[in-house]
């Protein structure tokens, strides 16, 4: 049974579940001080790098088209943004985080399979991912 949310209600499941699934993978790399998870988790978590990600698997083709319907509703629902990133990077935060968000409500397998991908790209360095 598909659950229908509006984009600001999924990406705020999909933001608990990004963070939660990045906290889990950072303990399971045997990282233990506090300080230090929290600093290497930003690199997951940021708006930046949530934007770049997302932008990278629209690029690479890695979402269907409706994963970037659902990216849309959550981007264009997304309000004007914080002030310590700029407009459109916030929106494209906003829809991956609403794409997540669906995906762990209907299709559980698929939101961990970008998460992972996502996480993939951040160790690899394809971006920075800290705001502004």
């Amino acid at each position: 049974m598909d659950v229908i949310l509006n984009g600001l209600t999924l990406a705020y499941i999909g933001d608990a579940y990004y963070e939660l699934s990045v906290r889990a993978y950072l303990i399971q790399s045997k990282l233990t001080n506090v300080n230090d998870l929290h600093k290497k988790a930003i690199q997951f978590t940021s708006g930046t790098a949530q934007a770049s990600i997302i932008i990278k698997m629209m690029e690479e083709n890695i979402i269907s088209e409706d994963e970037v319907e659902t990216f849309k509703r959550g981007r264009n629902a997304s309000g004007p943004g914080r002030k310590n990133m700029d407009a459109k990077t916030y929106h494209y935060a906003t829809g991956f985080e609403a794409l997540i968000g669906d995906l762990y409500l209907n299709h559980k397998d698929r939101a961990d399979e970008l998460i992972r991908l996502a996480i993939l790209y951040i160790e690899k360095g394809d971006f920075n991912g800290k705001d502004s």
